[in-house]
């Protein structure tokens, strides 16, 4: 069976404090260039966030995440018509009004690392607007989510609670196929963790619904190289390669343009053949 196309989902932080672009692109001028660059690279979505969740970030007010964000969607969404066919904003928050105004702004997809613990009523308004939802795995919260993290065995674990959380969702009316899950690397999880829920994927992917692998320029990839975050785009590619083996259909990344190229290398070898269209 053909492995799916990948969809590369880019990364559009407006924070000043992300651990890889701090305050690259909190400028709205900026931000709007920078996601329709990421269009142009390949992405699928581009995944706007106006509040960290790197380890140990506080959370920001409700007002300075709306101001951060939504002209920011509200551009990138009416440039779609003359942008990339089919191109999706989603938005990253944990925060029921964001998420609302983010949807109200043209937002396709709802990112909550928190999989609507810290805001139930966000599934509703997924519900509603008959949008996409990723419901992430963390231990915790950001702010404390790497203080000893500990599992029996994460896998199991990650995947009991992604169920549960897949339920919850079904059970406030958003479609089961609209939603999706993510395994959270680095969220809560030690290297070695990481490294585990990276080798096992296949048991998360049996839950039955597109799995979302975002490891780009993170910690784990330092731990493993020594490499600062902007010299980690090797250690990104190997670990979506893998993924994408390894059953992942969502790629969450900052180089859209690197990881696409070997996403589509990755899969011919996979086909043993060249797509199709390329004779």
């Amino acid at each position: 069976m053909p492995t799916p196309e990948p969809l590369l989902m880019g990364i559009l932080n407006v924070t000043p404090d992300s651990f890889s672009d701090a305050g690259r692109h909190l400028d709205p001028d900026t931000a709007v260039e920078h996601g329709r660059r990421l269009a142009a690279d390949g992405a699928a979505i581009v995944d706007v966030g106006g509040e960290s969740t790197r380890p140990g970030a506080r959370p920001v007010p409700v007002e300075e995440e709306l101001e951060r964000t939504i002209s920011v969607i509200e551009r990138l969404a009416a440039g779609r018509d003359t942008g990339p066919a089919g191109l999706r904003i989603s938005i990253d928050t944990t925060k029921a009004d964001v998420a609302a105004a983010a949807l109200a702004a043209g937002a396709r997809i709802v990112n909550d690392v928190s999989a609507f613990r810290f805001a139930p009523e966000i599934a509703g308004l997924v519900a509603g607007a008959g949008a996409t939802c990723v419901l992430m795995h963390m231990q915790g919260e950001p702010l404390t989510m790497q203080e000893e993290p500990r599992y029996g065995d994460v896998v199991s674990e990650v995947k009991s609670h992604l169920e549960e959380r897949l339920a919850f969702a079904i059970a406030e009316g958003i479609r089961e196929d609209h939603v999706w899950l993510d395994p959270g690397i680095g969220f809560g999880k030690t290297v070695d963790h990481n490294l585990e829920l990276l080798n096992r994927l296949d048991e998360l992917v049996a839950i039955g619904r597109p799995l979302v692998v975002g490891t780009s320029r993170k910690s784990l990839l330092g731990r493993l190289t020594g490499r600062r975050a902007e010299s980690r785009l090797p250690g990104t590619i190997a670990t979506n390669v893998l993924a994408l083996a390894g059953g992942a259909r969502v790629f969450r990344v900052h180089d859209v343009a690197e990881v696409s190229d070997a996403l589509s290398v990755a899969r011919a070898v996979m086909a043993g053949r060249a797509p199709a269209d390329e004779g």
